[in-house]
Order: structure tokens, then sequence, then C-alpha cells
């Protein structure tokens, strides 16, 4: 029955997300107290399916709201997806995901990853995106994380990506030279640290 529910809560996201995304954008342009829940729940909406570029649809808040407020709003929006597809993996459909993830190598041994070194492990997968957000999100689920430690983490990783995705949007309509900038410094950083996590991460499995 919950793997049921699971898969229903899951489509009904996707479907909502996919039909209504002009209409939520448009509410988002509109400002005012309904704006601020509905960007909430299209943040969150993100997390399951992509629908539009996390990065465009934080910069539309960011460019509405301005950079504090809309960090506020597209953080808690974030959490709450991540916090509900973290529950339903672990409560909805842990057995089946686990069995799929055994067949997997990389899968499960990041699964090992997270419940060792939980918190910091996290926090640097949301900082450093090595691994996708939804398979953070799952893997974390299904293995024996609590979910406090998952919250925690993932609140200290997401504010610098958010943060920086909001300035840039709220920078956009006046200065969009620099706005381009701060995007471009900032992949650029994520790149450098991503080349040196693989490149260490290597020589350690080349020394074993």
């Amino acid at each position: 029955m919950r793997k049921i529910l699971a898969i229903l809560v899951f489509l009904a996201v996707v479907f909502i997300g996919y039909t209504w995304k002009d209409l939520f954008l448009t509410w988002i342009r509109s400002g005012g107290s309904i704006a601020i829940l509905v960007s909430i729940l299209f943040v969150a909406i993100l997390v399951f399916f992509p629908v539009m570029p996390f990065i465009a649809v934080t910069g539309i808040i960011g460019a509405v709201f301005g950079t504090w407020i809309g960090t506020f709003i597209s953080l808690i929006g974030a959490l709450l997806g991540a916090l509900l597809m973290f529950t339903m993996a672990r409560y909805g459909f842990r057995d089946w995901a686990q069995r799929y993830v055994r067949k997997y190598p990389k899968a499960k041994e990041f699964e090992t990853y997270f419940e060792n070194n939980a918190f910091l492990s996290i926090m640097f997968v949301r900082i450093i995106p090595i691994v996708p957000s939804p398979v953070v999100n799952i893997l974390c689920g299904i293995s024996l994380v609590p979910w406090y430690t998952f919250f925690l983490a993932s609140l200290l990783g997401k504010i610098p990506s958010i943060l920086v995705f909001t300035f840039a949007g709220s920078s956009f309509v006046n200065n969009r030279t620099t706005s381009l900038l701060i995007y471009a410094v900032y992949f650029l950083l994520i790149g450098v640290l991503t080349a040196i996590y693989m490149r260490k991460r290597q020589l350690g499995q080349e020394k074993e």
C-alpha cells in the first residue's frame, strides 16, 4: 500500500509540475503572498522532476523577491522537496530500492559512504554536486542516515548555491554582465573542485 501511495504521489507531483509550469511562473512573477507559497511549491516540485532548470527558477525568484527573501524561499522549497523524497524512499519503496542498489556497486558504495560519514558527506555533495540531488535524497532515504542529520547537512550544503543563484538572478535585470559573471565564476569553481576531488579519488584507488 505504501509503495502504491509513494508512486501516486510521485506521479501527481510530476503531472502538476509539467502541466502547471507556466501558471506557476505567472504567479511567481506577480509577487505577493500567494507568489511566495507558489514559489516554495514549485521549487519543491523541481526536486522531483526538473520541468525547468533549478538555476533559472531560483534566479526568477531572486529577481522578484530580492536576494535574501528569495534565498529563504528557494531554500525552504528545496528542503521541502528533498525531505518528501527522502521520506518516500524510506517508507514507500525502501525494500525495492535497496534490492535495486545492490545490483550497482557504485550506488551501494555511495550509500555506505553516506552512512559512515553522514553529516559531512551529505553536506559535501550538496555543495559540490558530484552526485545528482535526487540520488542523494533516495540513497539517504534507504540508508540508515537519521532524517535530522539529512536535513541539517542538506540545509548547510544547499545555502551556497541557492544564495549565488538567487543573487545572480536579482542582479540580472539591472546588470546582466555582472549576473552572467557570477554564474561563470561559480560554475568554474565547482568544476575545479569536482576535478580535484575526482583526481584525489582516482589516486586513492590506484594506491589500493
